[in-house]
């Protein structure tokens, strides 16, 4: 079905995906401060911290990609539907869990519903949009899902000062239900009719427990085990996905275009970056410089403002002007932000200190995110768009989970760093030095491989609906 972004269904379409996606990535961010206040009920140390953030984020990254084939084969809107009912319940067990091991529980089956839900998103853009309206409506899905990302620490700071940790994750319960009802009411159904054979469960099984060793490995001090295991494991399940072509989790024909590797080993690199900066920011402000979670949280609003201000007009530019240029200047100009967060310590001002880096990293940001969406979408058949799209999103959430394991311990924040806050200060600042220079990286990366003209107009591609 090919729908106009300007039409009304158009922008319940829109509407529908922003809210589901945004759920995960309010979740992302949200949780992030509280964890001060859950660390003190719940008797928490560094390390469950890390969990509470990365048991999310390991089941996300491990079955991304089984949820964007299960959109692709069995319906792209019902399985989307799934993920986000799931997630809403997960998020209720996570709000009446009594300890830290239950959370992190929780917090696995909570990931598992973003792994259903995150790429149907994208892929009912991919497949609902006409052709030349699906970078504007990939801009303004990354610039609306940002709000959703950069509101969390705002909205979890004001619940936490007022109603309490635990309403960090059950607020979202109102809003998964708002999303069922939009999407059962206004989004059709889309799916590949050309899907045929087994599911790949085993290369399902193979990413999620190489994920698990490595980031155990990790997290946890001296447990070199579990760390060779994920890393043979990882081995295996590339062994395995290239046996198993066509019919992979993981298809290898994607990656016959160069602009889709590359794009996705800049996403890796890039998201890893972020990743430490969300989880390590909020923590710097209440900890070191003395910030309340409402003001901590209020921190990155203006990345809100920039994100949603200039996101769509970024996926315009790189439609008419090709992704390259505005992906390397928007990753460099976020990681100058990265370096002027490493500034931020005790005493720091929000208006001399705070609010410039945070200005800068969301100019940047809103620049590189939309052009680089739809350059993954754009180099991918889009029969294969929900797999396209949980690639890119599993490769995002891998790199944001192994650098919150890796980066905390080696620039030593461990065990009870939160308890010396210039300890935590002196880690916090290497940790935003090691996250500007894999900006750079990422950067270089895309100004060497990303053609100009990898999101020109071609020949549409109708795609399969139920309802035809």
């Amino acid at each position: 079905m090919d729908v106009q972004l300007k039409s009304a269904q158009g922008k319940w379409i829109l509407a529908a995906t922003v809210l589901g996606s945004g759920l995960a990535m309010l979740d992302s961010t949200i949780v992030n401060v509280a964890l001060p206040a859950l660390r003190a009920e719940l008797k928490a140390d560094m390390a469950g911290l890390q969990w509470t953030i990365n048991a999310y984020t390991l089941t996300l990254a491990g079955l991304i990609l089984l949820g964007g084939s299960l959109g692709d084969r069995f319906g792209r809107r019902r399985v989307f539907l799934i993920g986000t009912v799931w997630f809403a319940l997960a998020s209720a067990l996570c709000g009446l869990a009594p300890n830290i091991e239950l959370l992190v529980l929780a917090r696995g089956l909570q990931g598992i519903g973003g792994a259903l839900l995150t790429p149907g998103s994208l892929a009912i853009i991919q497949a609902s949009f006409v052709r030349e309206d699906r970078p504007r409506a990939v801009g303004a899905w990354s610039g609306l899902g940002g709000v959703a990302a950069a509101i969390g620490p705002l909205l979890g700071g004001w619940l936490v000062e007022n109603a309490g940790w635990r309403w960090a994750f059950l607020v979202n319960l109102p809003f998964a239900a708002l999303v069922v009802v939009i999407t059962l009411r206004h989004v059709p159904e889309t799916k590949d009719e050309q899907a045929v054979g087994r599911f790949d469960i085993v290369g399902s099984v193979l990413a999620a427990l190489a994920l698990a060793g490595i980031t155990y490995g990790l997290t946890e001090k001296g447990q070199l085990v579990p760390l060779v295991a994920g890393l043979v494991l990882g081995g295996v399940f590339v062994a395995w996905e290239i046996r198993r072509s066509p019919d992979a989790l993981v298809p290898m024909s994607l990656f016959k275009n160069a602009v889709f590797g590359a794009v996705n080993v800049v996403t890796l690199i890039m998201y890893a970056a972020m990743g430490v900066v969300f989880f390590l920011l909020t923590l710097q402000l209440m900890t070191v410089a003395g910030f309340s979670p409402v003001a901590a949280g209020s921190a990155l609003l203006p990345v809100t403002i920039l994100m949603l201000l200039l996101s769509a007009r970024a996926g315009e530019v790189a439609k008419r002007y090709g992704p390259r240029l505005p992906m390397t200047t928007g990753i460099l100009v976020a990681g100058a932000g990265f370096l002027l967060m490493s500034t931020i310590g005790k005493g720091s001002s929000y208006w001399l200190h705070v609010l410039p880096a945070v200005s800068v990293f969301g100019l940047g940001l809103s620049a590189a995110v939309a052009p680089l969406t739809a350059t993954v979408l754009a180099t991918a058949d889009d029969r294969y768009a929900g797999t396209a799209s949980g690639i890119n999103n599993a490769l995002a959430r891998t790199g944001s989970l192994l650098a919150v394991a890796a980066i905390p311990p080696f620039v030593g924040l461990a065990g009870d760093a939160l308890s010396d806050p210039v300890r935590y200060a002196a880690g916090f600042t290497r940790a935003m030095l090691i996250s500007a220079g894999m900006m750079a990286v990422s950067a270089l990366i895309t100004f060497l491989t990303i053609r100009t003209n990898v999101l020109a107009p071609q020949t549409p591609q109708r795609p399969q609906n139920v309802n035809d």
